[in-house]
């Protein structure tokens, strides 16, 4: 049986890498390229690369940064982050991402979604969507970085996702992000029983033991995480990390 994939998941701002909390307060990591390299020796499954200021900037991705970035990598690398065209699809192919998150352009133009699955393959068009609980308890979905309310449901907008040909979805809670508490596996629940494409859970992993539940009670086919990898002891330390295979076996 193939183990599940637990993918680090790392914050693009500007140059650097950053962690934030519920979407807030970033704080500077380090470098990416520095930062890849460490991943790189530790062979983790794959890694999720986003520009959290992009779309918000009305920016494309920093091409020649990601580019750098990709030729260090010697891992599955995904990115996310300013996405608009095919244009954009192209050159980040071109230059060794294996594959391309949307999250708002999903949104405003699904698409780009289909077009994307028919150039590279379904596996190449990932759709990321952010969630937040309203104050009814109700789950919404999210635009541009998590700062526009959509008034779309997850899970009705991770179905038209796979209809639009994602062969991937990443379910992102904002409420959890950064908090090391654990997964809403409630809500990833809801979504991958709802698709039959792989669903990614992210937002809220503080060791292995939440990553076992949101597999096993989430039904989630991987799950990706940034402060469990990056930060150490309460004072969050900076710190990378990964876990032993024999480890990653013994949890998963």
């Amino acid at each position: 049986m193939i183990r599940p994939r637990v993918i680090p998941a790392l914050l693009l701002k500007g140059q650097g890498l950053v962690k934030t909390v519920k979407f807030k307060g970033p704080k500077y990591l380090g470098d990416p390229i520095n930062i890849v390299r460490i991943f790189n020796d530790k062979e983790v499954d794959e890694l999720v690369l986003l520009d959290i200021t992009a779309t918000p900037e009305n920016r494309r991705p920093q091409f020649d940064l990601l580019k750098n970035i990709a030729s260090e990598a010697f891992i599955p690398l995904a990115y996310g982050g300013g996405i608009r065209s095919m244009d954009d699809v192209r050159k980040l192919l071109s230059i060794g991402i294996e594959k391309l998150i949307m999250n708002t352009s999903a949104i405003e133009n699904s698409s780009l979604i289909r077009e994307t699955a028919d150039h590279a393959g379904s596996q190449a068009a990932v759709v990321s969507i952010d969630v937040k609980k309203n104050l009814l308890g109700k789950y919404e979905v999210f635009a541009h970085c998590g700062q526009k309310k959509t008034g779309l449901d997850p899970v009705k907008h991770a179905v038209e996702m796979e209809k639009m040909g994602a062969g991937e979805i990443i379910i992102n809670s904002i409420d959890r992000d950064g908090t090391m508490q654990g997964y809403d596996v409630e809500l990833v629940r809801k979504v991958a029983d709802s698709v039959q494409v792989p669903v990614v859970a992210c937002g809220g992993a503080g060791n292995l033991s939440h990553v076992s539940e949101v597999i096993k009670q989430g039904h989630a086919s991987a799950a990706a995480a940034g402060s469990m990898f990056v930060f150490q002891g309460p004072l969050r330390g900076v710190l990378i990390s990964y876990p032993p295979p024999k480890e990653l076996k013994e949890f998963i």
